[in-house]
């Protein structure tokens, strides 16, 4: 029996013609692309069939699966139930024990070479990776079964991508990202880093691979260019601060409340790449240096190891546009009746 395809699944469910336009156009603009694509999403979601996916959850906190299921353009509901066919995801699934390791199986052999592997965590390699049971099995074995059979793999988070905390220095356990698993590397693999990364930033990527059946163009780490190809810092609506020698010198202060840089005190935002200040957090309401917290660079390789959140880069300064010759800021005027 054929796979239904999205259109044929909105068209059960009652939803109009227009309404599905809607969403294709949408759809487009939540990816960047020109509204000229969203004839090509239009036709693609008419035509291809639902991609079966396989979501396997290994050394993790789930919060990728909790930013996944707050995306705003598309919803979630309508990646789940009808871009895609997702066949197993132990924390969104009603079923358990046998019966949810049976469907694993049956998706594997009915599916063989057609399905997309999504992994959330990392499995731990010491011990042949008995840190880490699924169904009373190493999820290292579950991994790598699941790998042989897949069309793709799609590294969800940090974790996945990088090693994220749970391989932080020492890492007794050697959990180990995705990529670094032996006999994984000849897959074609996507990394979306992020502790989570941002909802439409996973519902995008999954639109783009329905659309268009391959990858999003990847940078040189295997990252898609179209939400990590940018700093933070390069889009960062604080960044006229920096280059002004505006910086908050600690939480509370003058310059804090006047939403100076927080480059002093810690901000990570000029050495990460992400789509935090474009695409943002939260339905694109807000994202932490906007609620007054510095960047953490919780999708760059090793952040967890690389000191204090709240320690500067470095004693690089910015373009001081505001300084004088002696490279000292100059003071704002008194105010008025007080020169």
């Amino acid at each position: 029996m054929a796979i239904e395809t999205f259109y044929d699944v909105m068209r059960r469910q009652g939803i109009t013609r227009r309404s599905f336009n809607k969403f294709c156009s949408l759809t487009a603009a939540a990816l960047g692309l020109s509204p000229a694509h969203a004839q090509d999403i239009r036709h693609a979601m008419e035509t291809k069939p639902r991609i079966p996916v396989l979501w396997l959850h290994g050394l993790e906190c789930t919060c990728c699966s909790e930013s996944f299921i707050r995306s705003a353009h598309p919803l979630a509901k309508d990646v789940i139930l009808s871009m895609i066919s997702l066949d197993y995801d132990d924390t969104i699934m009603a079923a358990a024990g046998e019966q949810a390791e049976a469907i694993i199986a049956e998706t594997i052999e009915k599916y063989d070479g057609n399905f997309i592997l999504a992994v959330e965590g990392n499995p731990p390699l010491n011990q042949e990776g008995m840190s880490c049971i699924i169904g009373g099995r190493p999820f290292l074995e579950q991994l790598k079964h699941a790998a042989d059979h897949c069309k793709a793999i799609i590294s969800w988070g940090s974790c996945a991508s990088w090693g994220c905390v749970q391989a932080a220095r020492p890492n007794p356990t050697q959990a180990t990202p995705v990529h670094k698993v032996p006999g994984l590397a000849d897959k074609p693999i996507i990394k979306v880093p992020g502790c989570p990364p941002i909802a439409e930033v996973m519902t995008g990527v999954i639109s783009y691979i329905l659309t268009f059946d391959r990858f999003p163009e990847l940078d040189n780490q295997g990252r898609p260019k179209m939400f990590y190809s940018q700093r933070i810092h390069d889009k960062c609506y604080r960044r006229p601060h920096f280059d002004a020698g505006q910086f908050v010198e600690e939480f509370d202060d003058e310059g804090a409340r006047k939403g100076y840089c927080l480059y002093k005190v810690g901000c990570k935002g000029p050495t990460t790449y992400n789509a935090c200040s474009t695409v943002r957090w939260n339905g694109g309401l807000s994202f932490p240096i906007q609620a007054g917290h510095g960047c953490i660079g919780c999708s760059e390789d090793g952040f967890w190891d690389k000191g204090s959140f709240y320690e500067r880069l470095s004693d690089i300064q910015g373009f001081g546009i505001e300084a004088d010759a002696t490279r000292s800021v100059v003071p704002p005027p008194p105010p008025w009746g007080q020169g």
